[in-house]
């Protein structure tokens, strides 16, 4: 199953990607389904439900903090919310926002909102969510997998690479080595390195002055010996150690700058893994069966479940006020007590379903 599973990534990816550049269906997909579903990938655990009146629970697949209160929360298919109250009331925060299949959300040094849509490419707000323009100019694709902003930089993941903003609002390529590779995640060290989890070649790097995209050539081997080289997620602890989270391999470590990685998940229940987080209490880790901390560098994995009514999780972060957020397939929880319980927060968080984007015959 794990083989089969490593397999149909790839295929969804080269068939969308020749329609046209859209390869939700490789990179959400909990677990992979036969194509001959006739469904979209990961439907039923990992994408919203919909209902024949075009009424559906929210799919919570983005979220950034501003401060201890304000909270943004980017559904698919709902688009764009926000809450002054730690998430207690959403509105709806999307005007300009043309696209409701929402993918990515960070907060830049200045305080502006960026979001990251499906097919509308890169929006951002200066108001507090008031307001919300398109800054798309350089984009190959509008598929936005990721988005960064640390210091002065906001960095893009797109369907064909890594862009860099600049002053003037114009998105360039970072450098050459990944045309038409599909990057889903991102991380900077603090001397400068930039790291990309990809969609089939795993981790790549760019250091400051060299002259491009470096593979880590060691891979990421699971303990059956199997490579990893589909990466969902990657963070950067305060010591340097860079952690990684794969579709279905669970999560590796490097302590030598991704020159070396090793597994630190054995022990972990689910091995799709959708965020790593880390605080002064120990690594959490968001899968798609519940959310997971260890204390141990993994060793044992402590299970942080209480209450919430989806294991199908997301995106997972921690506020200024170091309050944890949860998305899921089922909307959105906070835990006030370091994830030992959750609440649901989901009043204001509905609408009507934007018709599917995935189109099959």
């Amino acid at each position: 199953m794990k083989i089969w599973a490593r397999i149909i990534p790839t295929v969804f990816a080269l068939s969308l990607w020749s329609a046209g550049g859209i390869l939700w269906a490789a990179t959400q997909a909990p677990s992979a389904v036969p194509p001959s579903s006739q469904q979209a990938p990961g439907h039923g655990e990992g994408q919203p439900q919909y209902d024949p009146f075009g009424q559906q629970a929210a799919s919570i697949q983005a979220l950034t903090s501003v401060g201890n209160d304000l909270v943004y929360a980017g559904s698919f298919g709902l688009g764009l919310f926000r809450s002054e109250d730690r998430g207690a009331i959403w509105t709806k925060s999307g005007q300009g926002v043309t696209d409701p299949f929402i993918l990515t959300l960070t907060t830049g040094k200045d305080g502006a909102i960026y979001v990251g849509t499906f097919r509308g490419g890169v929006f951002r707000s200066r108001d507090r969510g008031k307001s919300w323009h398109a800054i798309n100019s350089g984009f190959k694709h509008l598929e936005i997998k990721a988005l960064l902003a640390v210091g002065e930089g906001v960095y893009a993941g797109t369907a064909d690479g890594v862009y860099r903003l600049s002053s003037d609002d114009r998105w360039s390529v970072v450098t050459s080595g990944l045309d038409d590779i599909l990057v889903h995640a991102l991380a900077l060290s603090s001397d400068g390195t930039l790291f990309a989890g990809t969609s089939g070649k795993g981790i790549v790097r760019f250091k400051p002055r060299s002259t491009g995209w470096v593979r880590q050539q060691q891979g990421l081997k699971d303990h059956e010996g199997m490579t990893e080289n589909f990466i969902r997620v990657l963070t950067i602890d305060p010591e340097g150690g860079i952690y990684a989270g794969t579709f279905d391999g669970g999560v590796f470590c490097s302590a030598d700058g991704g020159i070396t990685w090793r597994p630190i998940s054995r022990a972990l229940p689910n091995d799709s893994i959708r965020g790593i987080l880390f605080n002064s209490r120990g690594l959490f880790v968001a899968t798609g069966h519940g959310i997971f901390k260890t204390t141990d560098k993994g060793r044992q994995w402590v299970p942080l479940n209480k209450g919430l009514r989806s294991m199908a999780i997301q995106v997972l972060i921690e506020s200024g006020a170091g309050v944890l957020y949860v998305g899921t397939s089922d909307g959105a929880f906070r835990s006030d007590d370091d994830g030992r319980s959750w609440n649901p927060i989901n009043q204001g968080l509905e609408g009507e379903a934007a018709p599917s984007p995935f189109r099959f015959r």
